[in-house]
């Protein structure tokens, strides 16, 4: 693939002021936001890893008896708790 010889725009004409929030670095994570958040019960769980492959964020994280979930990192879509066979994910709310 040839490089482009003229670039497609002058971002040097851009506004400073047009986007603030995409040209400024923000330092949050999904766990920052997130209304709810999964709880491992490690007496039903049988560790057979249905959380780990259905995590789309990959926050679940493995520890010698069960997979607890890396918090920082967890959105709170629930999906691991839905497909959980032991039913031994739950999803709690938040505190303040």
């Amino acid at each position: 693939m040839k490089k482009q010889a003229v670039p497609l725009f002058d971002a040097g004409a851009i506004p400073k002021t047009l986007c603030p929030i995409a040209t400024e670095y923000s330092r949050m994570l999904p766990g920052d936001w997130r209304s709810l958040r999964p709880v491992v019960d490690r007496r039903k769980c049988v560790k057979c890893a249905v959380c780990w492959l259905y995590c789309p964020v990959q926050c679940v994280v493995e520890r010698a008896g069960w997979f607890d979930m890396n918090l920082a990192t967890c959105k709170g879509c629930g999906i691991c708790a839905r497909e959980c066979p032991q039913r031994a994910i739950s999803m709690v709310a938040e505190e303040e």
